[in-house]
């Protein structure tokens, strides 16, 4: 297998699907409520599990008293069912296995995919009864879980992970040169970019939405730079397209996220920043790559209307402050120069090593500026950091009670962090460890002589400075 494994979520409405996305990704991009049949649509995120990658498909409900805007959801969740390459079904344990879900659970087995069978709502319920009374599906051992509750997950991410590939399995990618991801809503412009970087006619550039279906690969020097370029399918909005073949193009966009080193997230300044255009960027946010906001199509546009939209990327993409705005005309090239100057900083500044006595100095500046605050009359104690990793930049800190450092803190040091090393462009992550104590466990260490002696001597020394 070459790329990220999908995984899709499937079964019946209100069994909880979208409530284990949200809990697998840490997310809360699924909508979650009691009434069934929210979701009727397909939502991708990220997961990790057992410290791999997957991407993760939330579904609508499998039923077969669906109405006519329910039977449309049902078709997106059999394509995601013929996309993914696990399965994961879940049952809900309070209302027992119903005649629908045998139904469902005879459909999965007939894809010979793995399957994972899910009895979900544990909670308050005897938990063995409930997983044994699945067992009657004949889809093998089930894992009990509440997922609102987060209870089981842990169990189900070694069951799942068994069947993800190790990350041998996936195909080498070049080290050398810069490897870049073109992604965007379609027609924003990424096919003409990629052709004005390669500087020949390599990708199909129309005006019509949705040209570009399959990732174009692609290898060009620059002033003695190498690009490994990834032209990727556009990303149409959730309910923009039901075509399978473009819903699939999604997936292959992501997967090539997951291996670029830098991403270029194409914008059409005609339209402004949209929610999706948000989307895209947290999705390479969570990737942890590198990121540039490129607003195609600038010479199209008044001066009034470039002033909104750069208002609305201040807005919109708050949460990516930290990726340069390049303004650009994919189609006459002007600009190129500046996309790639930004693109070349950030490869630059993400793959120097950090040392560690670089780190640990602005980090105790930056605690001597604004020190942690207390919980409970005790502050973190932060003493020193050291890098971690490239894309994302890691910097772990150890110090004491580490885990009560807030998140408002941890932003802090983020900025810090990214001001005094110029890392434009390339997220951030902090790994917090607890520094072992050098004096525990010595005093056990002593005879009941040798420490009565010791207080004999801090006494004598006591009364020398109090005479003194």
């Amino acid at each position: 297998m070459s790329s990220l494994p999908v995984v899709a979520i499937v079964g019946r409405p209100n069994v909880g699907k979208s409530t284990l996305f949200n809990a697998l990704t840490r997310t809360r991009d699924a909508l979650v409520a009691d009434t069934p049949g929210v979701t009727r649509d397909r939502i991708y995120g990220r997961a990790v599990i057992d410290g791999r990658p997957v991407i993760l498909i939330d579904t609508g409900g499998l039923d077969e008293a669906a109405g006519e805007v329910e039977s449309g959801a049902q078709v997106q969740t059999r394509q995601a069912m013929k996309e993914a390459d696990i399965l994961v079904f879940i049952t809900d344990a309070r209302a027992g296995i119903l005649p629908i879900d045998h139904q469902i659970a005879s459909e999965l087995r007939s894809l010979d995919k793995p399957v994972i069978h899910v009895v979900n709502k544990t909670d308050g319920i005897d938990r063995d009864m409930a997983v044994a009374e699945g067992a009657e599906l004949g889809m093998g051992e089930a894992c009990g879980i509440a997922a609102s509750h987060r209870h089981g997950l842990s169990h189900l991410e070694r069951v799942l992970s068994a069947h993800v590939p190790d990350e041998e399995a996936f195909e080498a990618l070049p080290e050398d040169g810069i490897r870049l991801a073109l992604i965007g809503r379609p027609n924003a412009g990424k096919s003409t970019l990629l052709n004005r970087l390669l500087g020949e006619e390599r990708a199909l550039a129309t005006p019509v939405p949705g040209t570009t279906r399959d990732p174009i690969h692609a290898t060009v020097e620059r002033d003695g730079v190498t690009y490994h370029l990834v032209d990727t399918a556009g990303i149409r909005r959730r309910r923009g397209s039901h075509e399978g073949i473009e819903r699939f193009s999604t997936i292959k966009a992501l997967q090539s996220v997951e291996k670029a080193r830098i991403v270029c997230l194409v914008c059409d300044s005609l339209e402004g920043i949209t929610e999706q255009d948000a989307r895209l960027a947290g999705h390479v946010m969570e990737a942890g790559r590198g990121l540039v906001i490129v607003l195609n199509k600038w010479d199209a546009i008044d001066e009034n209307a470039r002033r909104r939209v750069l208002v609305e990327v201040a807005e919109r993409l708050d949460f990516a402050r930290f990726a340069p705005v390049v303004t650009l005309s994919a189609l006459h090239g002007s600009g190129l120069g500046e996309l790639t100057g930004a693109i070349e900083h950030i490869n630059e500044v993400g793959m120097a090593e950090l040392s560690t006595s670089a780190l640990t100095r602005v980090l105790r500046k930056a605690v001597e500026a604004h020190p942690p605050p207390s919980i409970r009359r005790l502050a973190p104690k932060l003493r020193y950091a050291h890098g971690g990793g490239h894309f994302p930049s890691r910097v772990v800190i150890h110090g004491n009670r580490t885990e009560h450092v807030p998140d408002q803190y941890r932003r802090y040091l983020v900025n810090t962090f990214r001001k005094h090393f110029d890392l434009t462009g390339v997220p951030v992550r902090l790994v917090f460890r607890e520094s072992e104590n050098p004096y525990a466990g010595r005093t056990n260490k002593l005879s009941p002589r040798q420490i009565q002696k010791r207080r004999r001597l801090k006494k004598f020394v006591r009364r020398k400075q109090r005479k003194r």
